[in-house]
């Protein structure tokens, strides 16, 4: 198990150099003078000179990675081009705080309510339950996200007043508060992921459900729910670690819809404005975090695989 824990280590820092390096390279060509989109069109070439010099624009770019890199291992996320230069990482690491929030409300909502209905679905195959929970999975995937976000706040917030309209934030927030801030866009998330994670949840059940060892475990007379329970869930549920594990890194910062129709501050608002305005450093510390979230996510996946199924580790 040692050896599985260090190989698929290596495999992530593996993956996030090279990443890193994809990631450097694609906002260097983007289009633009960063000192002039700074200091504006009227700039004197000088002052441009002097501002490209203080954020380390005028060094080759195989040393502006690596400035670049070195800083970031070490927690020196650079400065962002918008006014005042503030540090990257306080920025970064104030709207994770914030997508977190967000995806482990949703993820405490999403996993154990479309296992369940996948459970009940595969278990009940091709009766009504089976159909009625096909039927009502796939639409709400198929419902934009503004168009859910919307409905949700027009009925339970405007209406009802159950909840706020939006998401503003504050450090002074109890864990009830954040509650109800974080419940509608939790919700919104969760109508996204509930199709995928029940659909494969019911077609690893049904899978499994249809082997040897299943039948044979009936013949001894154990009751349906271990059978399920200890056995069925544990192979059945590998497609379904996959697909949470994707949907991890989606959350932390892929959910710009929901954050804009909810005005949350999330990651991936920050990403959408440090792309508008052309922040590099911003930008790249922004997707490096990401990208960092969706490998973690894919590791813990792998060590799931090798702990509910010993033969992927041996192999």
């Amino acid at each position: 198990m040692l050896q599985f824990l260090i190989r698929r280590i290596l495999l992530l820092v593996v993956t996030m150099l090279i990443t890193s390096v994809i990631i450097f390279a694609l906002t260097q060509l983007l289009p633009g003078d960063v000192a002039r989109l700074i200091l504006g069109r009227d700039a004197s070439e000088t002052a441009l000179n002097a501002l490209r010099e203080e954020f380390g624009l005028d060094e080759p770019v195989p040393v502006q990675y690596v400035n670049w890199l070195g800083g970031f291992i070490t927690g020196d996320w650079g400065r962002s081009y918008s006014s005042g230069n503030p540090p990257v990482r306080p920025l970064i690491l104030d709207r994770l705080s914030n997508s977190l929030r967000l995806m482990l409300m949703t993820l405490i909502i999403s996993i154990p309510l479309s296992i369940l209905l996948g459970v009940i679905a595969a278990l009940r195959e091709n009766t009504w339950i089976d159909n009625t929970i096909s039927l009502v999975s796939l639409s709400v995937v198929g419902l934009p996200e503004f168009v859910t976000g919307l409905v949700l706040v027009n009925v339970f917030a405007l209406g009802l007043g159950w909840f706020p309209a939006t998401s503003l934030v504050s450090s002074n927030h109890q864990l009830g508060d954040w509650l109800r801030i974080l419940f509608l866009p939790a919700i919104t998330a969760t109508f996204v992921l509930l199709g995928y994670v029940s659909r494969m949840t019911r077609a690893g059940v049904l899978e499994e459900i249809r082997k040897p060892y299943v039948r044979t475990a009936r013949l001894k007379g154990l009751p349906q729910w271990k059978i399920i329970v200890k056995h069925v869930l544990r192979n059945g549920l590998l497609p379904t670690i996959t697909v949470i594990a994707i949907s991890i890194g989606w959350l932390i910062g892929g959910v710009v819809v929901i954050e804009s129709v909810f005005n949350f501050p999330g990651l991936g608002a920050l990403l959408v404005e440090a792309v508008k305005q052309k922040n590099l450093p911003l930008l790249q510390a922004c997707v490096m975090v990401v990208i960092f979230f969706f490998a973690i996510a894919n590791l813990v996946a792998d060590l799931l695989y090798a702990v509910l199924n010993p033969r992927i580790r041996l192999q």
